[in-house]
C-alpha cells in the first residue's frame, strides 16, 4: 500500500479525489448560474447559444396569455396586421384554405368564390389541390400555357375536370387580380403518370388505374421545394406585389399507400413539407411579402385537445382560435 502511496504522490495521484470534486462543484455552481428567467428554467452555461436563442415551453409557459405570440408565431407573425378589406384574396389547398376562405368571407373581406361570377378549379376544387406539384400544375396552366398531358385532374367523385379556355382565362383573371395569395399544403404522397411525370390531384379512379401507367411515389423535399419556388417566381413575375402567405395542414393522411404505418408515413410526408417551406423562407428571407403561418404548429403542439374523435380534424373550438389568431396578426379590422 505504501509503495501505491508512493507513486501516487510522485504523479500527482494523490490529489484525484479532491481535484474530481472541485470539478464537479464547479460544474454545478455553472449549472445554477444560468437562469431562464421567464420560466425559472435553469441550464448549462458551459455553451456558447448564438443570438438567438428560444427555449421550448413547459406546461407554465404555454398557460401565459401571450403563449401562441411567444412560442409559436415568435419570428413568423407579420409585425403588424396588412390584409385590408380591399384587397382580393385567393386561398385553396386543403380544407385549413376553405376555413380561411369562409371566415374571411363571413368578417367582410374580398375572397375569390362562386359569388364573383369566375369557373376555376381553384375555386370549385381547392381543397382537392393539396401537393405542391398540382398547385404549380394551376400557376403553370394560367400563365404558360401548360396543358395536362392526360386526366390529371378528378374531383372527389373521381370524375374528370375539364381544362377548357374559358377555365384557363377565369383562373388567370383571378390571379390577375389577386393581392394576398393563401396556399395550405397537405400531403407528399402523390400518384403520378409514368410517361408524362405529372401528378394527381387526389388518388387514380379505380376504373383508371393501369399499373404499366400510373405509380406512387413520396414527393421529396427537394421537389417540394422547387415547386414552391417555381409557384412564387411565377407569382412574382405577375403579381409582384403580392402577398404570399403558405400554411401546412395539421390533417393527417387518411391513408398511406407505403407499406408502413399511416402514423410514421404521415410523420414523413408533413415532414418534407415543412423543411421545404423552411427553405424557401431561408432562401428569400429578403422578400418581406412571404408569409408563413404556424397553424399546423398550434394544432399539433400548442392545443391541448384539438381534435375530433376521428383524431384527423381539428374541433370546431380548435379551428376557431386560430382563425382569430389570424384575424389579430393579419387582418386590417
Amino acid at each position: 500500500m505504501k509503495l501505491i502511496r508512493d507513486i501516487q504522490k510522485m504523479f500527482g495521484m494523490g490529489e484525484t479525489r479532491p481535484r474530481s470534486r472541485a470539478k464537479k462543484e464547479k460544474r454545478v455552481r455553472r449549472w445554477e448560474a444560468i437562469e431562464v428567467a421567464d420560466q425559472g428554467r435553469r441550464v448549462h452555461g458551459s455553451w456558447y447559444r448564438g443570438e438567438h436563442t428560444n427555449y421550448h415551453p413547459d406546461r407554465a409557459a404555454i398557460m401565459r396569455g401571450d403563449a401562441v405570440d411567444r412560442y409559436v408565431g415568435l419570428g413568423w407573425f407579420p409585425p403588424s396586421p396588412f390584409i385590408t378589406r380591399n384587397q382580393y384574396i385567393t386561398a385553396f389547398g386543403s380544407c385549413f384554405a376553405s376555413n380561411v376562405t369562409k371566415f374571411l368571407h363571413k368578417e367582410g373581406y374580398k375572397v375569390f368564390g362562386r359569388d364573383l361570377g369566375l369557373d376555376a378549379h381553384i375555386i370549385r376544387q381547392g381543397d382537392g389541390i393539396v401537393n405542391t406539384a398540382a398547385l404549380l400544375q394551376q400557376f403553370r396552366w394560367a400563365f404558360e400555357d401548360w396543358t395536362p398531358p392526360v386526366n390529371l385532374w378528378h374531383d372527389k367523385s373521381g370524375d374528370v375536370q375539364n381544362a377548357s379556355d374559358r377555365m384557363r382565362d377565369d383562373t388567370r383573371d383571378i390571379f390577375r387580380s389577386t393581392d394576398v395569395f393563401i396556399f395550405t399544403l397537405g400531403l407528399s404522397e402523390v400518384w403520378y403518370d409514368k410517361p408524362s411525370d405529372e401528378i394527381f390531384w387526389r388518388a387514380i379512379p379505380t376504373s383508371e388505374f393501369d399499373p404499366d401507367r400510373h405509380g406512387f411515389k413520396l414527393l421529396s423535399v427537394e421537389e417540394n421545394r422547387r415547386n414552391l419556388r417555381s409557384v412564387r417566381e411565377i407569382i412574382r413575375a405577375h403579381r409582384p406585389m403580392a402577398e404570399i402567405i403558405i400554411t401546412l395542414s395539421p390533417v393527417p393522411l387518411a391513408a398511406t399507400f407505403r407499406p408502413v404505418s399511416c402514423i410514421t408515413a404521415n410523420a414523413i410526408s408533413k415532414a418534407s413539407l415543412r423543411v421545404a417551406i423552411d427553405d424557401l423562407m431561408r432562401e428569400f428571407s429578403e422578400d418581406k411579402r412571404l408569409h408563413y403561418f404556424p397553424s399546423y404548429e398550434m394544432v399539433t403542439s400548442f392545443l391541448p385537445d384539438p381534435w375530433k374523435d376521428d383524431l384527423r380534424h381539428p374541433s370546431q373550438d380548435a379551428v376557431d382560435m386560430i382563425m382569430q389568431i389570424f384575424k389579430r396578426r393579419y387582418l386590417v379590422v
